[in-house]
């Protein structure tokens, strides 16, 4: 009943926390787990924690009886600005820092041995990372925006999307994940988790794009709407030798209901799926105290139209074909497409007491050229990441972690999309860019 209790308690908690993100492979985290988290992410082929519902359900069986809680301190930094528009167009220049720095991010995790073939637990993790707050006001009255992308009343002055007020949104996705693992053979096992999906979404600023929409009154400003949904993640873990073990793992869509706030913005009338995803990985133990983790994952952003779908279909809903219009069935989205990432980690024993962590990720930026403009609104750009962390095991055997994320500072720049709305004149040159840090903390134990 104890127990039940706490992981309630803990799915309260992630579903309550303000402004969640986690934008860093797209709007992935690098990895689950602080233990994972201090490896770049890389922990496919590793059963350090009981992190596998989100990593791979099958290394659960190898874990024993344990918890882990934590949370990570994640800040996200982002530039966005618009430069070389006409003077004759008002301008439509611009330039704005997010205001939204400091996102805490909570995670748990709890596996159970019903014997030594079988295990039972659960993980609650979370994704996000489109989470933005520009303030308004950069472009004054007497610009274009008062005409071109203002055909509901809009008196001005604009911010960056010619919209008035603050900018920005803020998606928060929290997935509980059970977990069940059974070993075949001493050294091999199978996994499954079925994903129970919750997520949130708030959108303002953006009624300069009103005239796109199939249904402008449920389009922005219409403060959070959550939804639910499920899906599953299989794996497979295996020791392959007394040095070398190896795990592959696939998750998919988490398949969600539509957000009715906003079905005049997501395509499909407000249908916002988590994407597929798949994993492998393998970890060597290159010294009897070194241990090198490499992993790959795959993410497909492009299999959720709402975020794959080029926003060049605003020209065509432009053109009267309504379809192409945001919420319409192949509404324009962010234009993301799929993105591989690649993590190396490393771990070092020490002592029985330390064991030292670092690690490198690299992912390719979701966000084509011709799709800047509105990824104002989600510059999910940054592309590499470096990673430190430590656990260290108490006298009573529990086991204290922290970890460290920088990624760099990484940017795009493109020509507006607004040229097309501009009879000829040059609306200038977008540049969306981000660097991030993330600092966490977690405690653990075995049972």
């Amino acid at each position: 009943m104890q127990l039940r209790k706490l992981i309630v308690g803990l799915a309260a908690a992630g579903l309550l926390a303000p402004g969640l993100a986690s934008a860093t492979d797209g709007y992935f985290q690098q990895g689950y787990g602080l233990k994972a988290k201090g490896r770049a992410g890389a922990g496919t082929a590793m059963a350090t924690d009981a992190f596998g519902g989100a990593n791979n359900p099958a290394s659960m069986v190898f874990v024993g009886n344990r918890i882990d809680f934590g949370a990570d301190l994640f800040s996200p930094r982002r530039e966005s600005a618009r430069t070389g528009s006409s003077p004759l167009l008002g301008p439509i220049d611009g330039r704005a820092d997010s205001d939204s720095n400091y996102f805490l991010i909570p995670e748990f995790a709890y596996n159970r041995m019903i014997n030594p073939n079988l295990s039972l637990g659960v993980t609650v993790y979370a994704n996000g990372g489109m989470n933005t707050d520009y303030p308004g006001g950069q472009i004054p009255v007497a610009s274009a925006c008062a005409g071109f992308m203002t055909p509901l009343p809009n008196p001005g002055p604009y911010n960056l999307l010619c919209g008035t007020g603050s900018l920005g949104v803020d998606l928060m996705q929290l997935i509980i994940a059970p977990t069940v693992a059974y070993k075949v053979t001493p050294n091999h096992a199978f996994g499954i988790s079925p994903l129970i999906g919750y997520q949130r979404f708030a959108l303002e600023g953006l009624q300069g794009f009103a005239g796109f929409s199939t249904s402008p009154t449920n389009f922005t400003n219409r403060g959070h709407d959550s939804a639910y949904g499920f899906g599953v993640r299989i794996g497979w873990f295996g020791q392959l030798s007394d040095t070398v073990s190896a795990g592959a793992a696939y998750s998919t869509k988490v398949y969600m209901k539509e957000f009715d706030d906003y079905r005049g913005l997501f395509a499909e009338q407000g249908d916002f799926d988590m994407p597929a995803n798949y994993n492998v990985g393998v970890a060597l133990k290159a010294t009897p105290k070194l241990t090198v983790i490499a992993d790959y994952q795959r993410i497909n952003y492009s299999d959720v139209p709402s975020v794959g779908n080029p926003s060049a279909g605003l020209l065509q809903c432009a053109g009267g074909n309504l379809a192409f219009c945001l919420g319409g069935s192949a509404g324009a989205g962010f234009g993301w497409h799929d993105v591989n990432v690649f993590k190396l980690g490393f771990e070092y024993q020490y002592n029985a007491a330390l064991t030292l962590r670092a690690g490198y990720n690299h992912t390719d930026n979701p966000i084509r050229a011709q799709d800047v403009t509105i990824n104002i609104l989600a510059p999910g750009v940054v592309q590499d990441h470096v990673a430190l962390g430590f656990t260290y095991k108490t006298k009573t055997g529990g086991e204290l972690t922290l970890s460290y994320m920088h990624a760099f500072n990484h940017g795009m720049t493109a020509p507006s999309f607004f040229s097309n709305f501009t009879g000829g004149l040059p609306a200038g040159t977008e540049n969306i860019k981000m660097y991030q840090n993330a600092i966490g903390i977690a405690y653990g134990w075995k049972m």
